[in-house]
């Protein structure tokens, strides 16, 4: 019995952290939802995103959404992208995004 509760206490404590970290990189990326705030920028790929959806029941969906979105502006900051938008629904904790470069890049000073 103690080991039991030991077992779901942990399961409790494990499903409120946050398992994804936005980069220094990835803060620089916004997530927009709307197809018209990215009309006028350049698409330069995708991204498909993948967190653990259950741990021992399912987690909650806002938390595994956002975890979803922090992954995806890590990698599209990679990518030199500035803007990601969802293309896919949530499916077994994956979800796919659009990349796009809304914003002119700052050229680096060479010397």
């Amino acid at each position: 019995m103690k080991k039991t509760l030991t077992i779901i206490c942990s399961a409790f404590i494990l499903s409120s952290c946050a398992w994804v970290k936005v980069t220094s990189q990835g803060e620089s990326v916004r997530l927009v939802h709307s197809a018209k705030a990215v009309e006028l920028c350049k698409k330069v790929g995708r991204v498909n995103a993948k967190v653990a959806s259950h741990v021992i029941f399912n987690r909650n969906a806002d938390k595994v959404a956002g975890e979803l979105a922090d992954l995806a502006r890590n990698e599209a900051a990679l990518m030199n992208g500035d803007t990601i938008i969802p293309i896919s629904e949530i499916v077994d904790g994956r979800r796919s995004f659009s990349v796009y470069q809304c914003f002119q890049q700052q050229p680096i000073n060479q010397r």
